[in-house]
């Protein structure tokens, strides 16, 4: 299972360096949402997340799952939250402004 997921975040890692080299501003914001959850797969796979037992030490006390990698996934998907909110904002913003979307063009824009 672990090296499905593995896999899948490699699959993710490919996709989402695609779009963040794209010209498009919104498919680089897509981009670093896409990367962050590549990541939160490898962390889920390093901590060796099985599926099958609670982070809360039990009865028998031999079979409990580290919950530092669930805390740190949660902590990442909220900063991420705000961070793809604040970008959507800019690049809503930098369209308003520019009338387009195309990095290129950006970048030969000069305010006078």
């Amino acid at each position: 299972m672990e090296t499905l997921i593995i896999i899948v975040a490699g699959v993710l890692v490919t996709s989402a360096t695609y779009l963040i080299l794209s010209q498009n501003l919104i498919r680089v914001i897509l981009g670093t949402g896409v990367l962050t959850h590549a990541v939160h797969l490898l962390i889920m796979a390093m901590g060796g997340f099985s599926g099958n037992v609670v982070p809360i030490i039990g009865e028998k006390g031999n079979t409990y799952a580290d919950a530092l990698p669930q805390a740190l996934i949660l902590t990442s998907i909220v900063i991420n939250f705000a961070v793809a909110a604040f970008f959507l904002v800019l690049a809503y913003q930098v369209y308003n402004r520019m009338n387009t979307d195309d990095l290129s063009k950006l970048r030969r824009y000069y305010h006078e």
